[in-house]
């Protein structure tokens, strides 16, 4: 059983970043692909990004492509979403998962979230 909690949301102004944090415990973090995914109210929940295994590869959702950076720390068990350059439509609680095929499919294991609310 893997637990995952993530970090790092709040209140940011339109333009500005954050970095959420995903800590991973209870499974092997290097065997699994990690990924990002976002709901925002009263839409259905959507892809964000993901990494592969070593984080040599990375894909996004167009919506966040330049603007969003994903990666992992397998020493820290850890995978991370840089974002910039917020913007108001950017608001949702923002879930990590796991996976264990890349490009992801399926997911394992999921997170609770970590609400980003960005003020126009």
């Amino acid at each position: 059983q893997v637990q995952l909690v993530e970090s790092g949301g709040g209140l940011v102004q339109a333009g500005g970043s954050l970095r959420l944090s995903c800590a991973a415990s209870g499974g092997t973090f290097s065997s699994y692909v990690m990924a990002w995914f976002r709901q925002a109210p009263g839409k259905e929940r959507e892809f964000v990004a993901a990494v592969s295994w070593n984080g040599g590869s990375r894909y996004y959702t167009d919506s966040v492509k330049g603007r969003f950076i994903i990666s992992r720390d397998n020493a820290k068990n850890t995978v991370y979403l840089q974002m910039n350059s917020l913007r108001p439509e950017d608001t949702a609680v923002y879930y990590c998962a796991t996976s264990r095929h890349y490009p992801p499919s399926e997911y394992d294991y999921w997170g609770q979230g970590t609400q980003v609310t960005v003020s126009s």
